[in-house]
């Protein structure tokens, strides 16, 4: 059984509390996409009764727990089928999926578009959704793969196993949702005694361009080594220790733009690497200029590992 957190006040019950015990729902189910997890198991997990949870579960975050899995296993498809070379079945089994067919119903009911074919083409043209999706050239630089590889030399760093705080973002594309949680985490860590020392960033939990943008989930985050106390509307997490190809880029929105489509796009399917499943990181380097964006001084890290074996085959 969970260790259960006390049950918020009445005044507070649709927020803070339950959203931090939903927000563990969420970090459970990003990890357990490749199998069937049942209604109980997540109520366990949450220190919900199984009556109420999935009533809750769609009053804290907006949808039904159902359409929010399925959402997730769709949208883990849409990452793998772009920057892997997983064959459909495999891609299907490890995004929970009974079968290769049932994965490419579910595919094309979702976004308007077979697997096979949005692998060729890596956009989702005719989606109902697809009005609500991130456009794809709306930030970047005009430079060749040759510009960007002498621009943004890529670096292998390990990162240890540590504790996190953070606050989850939705509708992330509003920037002005995203920096009063990044006002908020900074302040709470200097009240905290552990700015200096910590290592903020946020996580992109979500692709842009598979994601609806008014669903879009963006996590700020303060990394620690010394102990801390999350304030209410926070949650914690341990986050294990991994492996990152790491850029760092100093610049706008635009430079950064490039900079992760690079790292994606060109060096990830040349290397000997394949993305872990886990969050990309945006570490902000200047911490105290991280509320200003005009210019971002940032490692952007996108988690690798070397490529699983088969039956004796990569």
């Amino acid at each position: 059984m969970a260790q259960c957190p006390s049950v918020p006040s009445a005044k507070t019950q649709t927020s803070d509390g339950y959203t931090e015990r939903i927000d563990r729902v969420i970090d459970y189910l990003r990890g357990n996409l490749h199998r069937p997890v049942k209604l109980a198991e997540l109520a366990d997990v949450a220190c919900f009764s199984e009556f109420h949870f999935h009533r809750i579960f769609t009053a804290v975050s907006g949808e039904t727990l159902n359409n929010f899995t399925n959402r997730l296993r769709l949208e883990k498809a849409a990452r793998l089928l772009r920057y892997s070379d997983q064959s459909l079945t495999d891609i299907a089994l490890d995004c929970g999926f009974s079968s290769s067919a049932t994965f490419s119903r579910a595919f094309r009911s979702g976004y308007d578009t077979s697997p096979s074919q949005f692998r060729k083409s890596g956009e989702i043209k005719n989606s109902k959704i697809c009005k609500e999706l991130f456009p794809q050239d709306k930030y970047g630089l005009p430079m060749s793969a040759e510009e960007k590889k002498a621009a943004f030399p890529v670096r292998l760093i390990d990162i240890p196993e540590r504790q996190v705080a953070y606050i989850r973002v939705t509708n992330a594309f509003d920037m002005d949702r995203v920096l009063a949680a990044l006002k908020t985490v900074i302040e709470w860590a200097k009240s905290q005694g552990i700015f200096s020392q910590g290592i903020l960033f946020g996580m992109t939990v979500d692709d842009p361009h598979v994601t609806p943008q008014h669903l879009y989930r963006y996590e700020v985050c303060l990394a620690s080594s010394l102990p801390f106390e999350c304030m209410e509307g926070m949650s914690k997490l341990k986050m294990p220790a991994m492996r990152y190809a790491a850029i760092k880029v100093s610049g706008d929105i635009d430079k950064v733009a490039t900079a992760c489509d690079y790292l994606y796009r060109d060096w990830l399917i040349h290397s000997p690497y394949e993305p872990e499943h886990a969050p990309a990181l945006e570490v902000f380097l200047d911490k105290e200029s991280a509320l200003d964006w005009s210019h971002f001084e940032l490692d952007l890290c996108l988690p690798v590992r070397k490529p699983v074996q088969v039956n004796g085959r990569n």
